[in-house]
């Protein structure tokens, strides 16, 4: 038996605080009363995801394997850990005022998305593919709970339920490949896997590919790519929607930082193979997504739609398998958690008739009875639009430039048009917000911590779509880190 030593309990040390924290939010909520516990609770979840990302940071460049070899501490690792703790600082920010008007209990639900965050870190930073299934699984576990937290509300109920259901199949799709890989190999670690898999030379058993299909499957339903995308929609629109921003970014860090990892340490050997399944999906992805996006008239399911053609776009930094594509995939995750989060910030702020607001019809005259909220949300849009001068243009060009280097500029024309048909569903909110009377009926309710945070979202998708050079040397120096290195594409 393994006793953990302790450079171990340094590595996994932003998790245990992180956990840590989650189980303090339970005993607040438990001893503190009501009136006080709603101000003191996200202070102290704020607080943790503050002292968490100071370690990642003081961690930021090491590169050492801990828990026998199973959990890494990278650059690779630390920098998708610094993208959650954004995530999820902004998403504690914007549930503060949002939790008192829906009534919802405050001390659960901090501790859940906590404990979903702890999650997520162990996913990106996992070398052994039980670690992997175990961190999707603590994720996936708080996430359906926190999609019922309205449990007044049948939409959220069913919303949990559904997602309880095919996370439950995704994970034993997901278990039964790893068992496969284990059988084959010997082994879950990702690098003796990719050893392995190497030493066999030619005349590979078809096992093989079957256990790479069950892979991409479970792994295909935590990025919700086509055509494993049938809970996204409805999930996000019943959940609480901050709970659909924090689900929408986090759930797409961790699992597209996965699929690089595993994908290039343990299935390096054998490209051709997937790389023809990724581009499958991806195609796949980005027009049923585009498409489908442009017949909602629910805006929660529109960004739910355009969420899963985000994860098309990173699926094609992923599939080159060059180093200017996976930072491609770095840069643009971290640029699309301000762009999603800012979005839904805004409608997380309508209310219509004191209840929340969700529909595209309600954004109607925006610009003449709120136009700061207005000019914000039109941000977002452009951003997600892949617009310039914003982040979003920067982190989409990137990727497309990366498939011509790695010759499937066929694949970055086609993704081009993808993009191409997404501005319309955008333009149409733009449009609804500037070229529509308003409804009296429909309010902004904000508070100063949902001011700041939209503010921050806003402010970093400008600064870096007119100066993007600090976060493209950022991502590229964390690239670095893989192992085996991924080909240097030159520009």
């Amino acid at each position: 038996m393994m006793t953990p030593t302790l450079a171990d309990v340094g590595g996994v040390l932003p998790e245990m605080i992180v956990a840590g924290f989650a189980c303090l939010a339970l005993l607040i909520e438990a001893f503190i009363s009501k009136s006080s516990k709603r101000d003191i609770l996200p202070i102290t979840a704020l607080i943790g995801v503050a002292i968490a990302a100071f370690f990642t940071v003081n961690s930021m460049w090491d590169s050492r394997a801990v828990m026998g070899g199973t959990f890494l501490v990278d650059p690779f690792s630390n920098y998708f850990k610094l993208i959650l703790y954004m995530a999820t600082a902004l998403t504690i920010m914007l549930s503060m005022n949002y939790l008192k008007q829906e009534g919802i209990n405050v001390g659960e639900y901090y501790a859940f998305l906590l404990f979903a965050l702890c999650g997520t870190m162990i996913t990106v930073s996992a070398e052994d593919l039980l670690l992997v299934f175990l961190g999707f699984e603590l994720t996936a576990l708080s996430f359906y709970i926190l999609a019922g937290f309205k449990r007044f509300r049948q939409k959220s109920m069913e919303a949990s339920a559904k997602y309880f259901v095919i996370g439950s199949y995704s994970s034993g799709i997901l278990l039964f490949g790893v068992s496969l890989l284990y059988g084959l190999a010997g082994t879950t670690n990702l690098t003796a896997i990719g050893q392995h898999l190497t030493s066999t030379g030619p005349g590979l058993d078809p096992a093989w590919i079957l256990a790479l299909i069950l892979l991409i499957i479970g792994f295909g339903v935590k990025v919700a790519v086509v055509p494993f995308h049938m809970w996204t929609p409805d999930v996000y629109e019943g959940a609480p929607t901050p709970v659909t921003a924090f689900l929408s970014v986090v759930s797409k860090i961790a699992a597209l930082a996965v699929f690089i990892r595993v994908f290039i340490e343990a299935f390096g050997g054998i490209q051709d193979i997937w790389q023809i399944l990724l581009i499958i999906l991806t195609v796949m992805t980005i027009f049923f997504a585009n498409i489908v996006a442009l017949l909602q008239t629910n805006i929660k399911r529109m960004l739910a739609y355009s969420g899963i053609a985000h994860a098309g776009y990173g699926l094609i930094g992923i599939l080159v398998a060059t180093h200017m594509g996976t930072y491609a995939v770095m840069l643009h995750l971290l640029f699309y958690v301000f762009m999603t989060m800012g979005a839904f910030g805004v409608v997380i702020q309508l209310r219509k008739n004191g209840l929340e607001s969700e529909e595209i019809e309600d954004f109607a005259g925006l610009a003449k009875r709120q136009p700061v909220a207005a000019f914000i949300m039109l941000i977002f849009m452009f951003a997600l639009a892949g617009i310039p001068p914003t982040a979003g243009f920067i982190g989409k060009f990137y990727i497309f430039m990366a498939a011509v280097h790695a010759d499937l500029t066929w694949l970055a024309v086609l993704a081009v048009i993808g993009s191409g048909i997404s501005i319309y569903f955008y333009l149409k909110v733009i449009m609804v917000m500037y070229m529509k009377e308003p409804d009296g009926n429909v309010t902004l309710s904000t508070s100063q911590p949902a001011i700041i945070a939209l503010a921050i979202a806003a402010i970093t998708v400008i600064v870096f779509g007119v100066y993007p050079s600090p976060a493209i040397d950022f991502a590229d120096q964390a690239v670095l880190s893989i192992t085996p290195p991924v080909i240097v594409a030159t520009p």
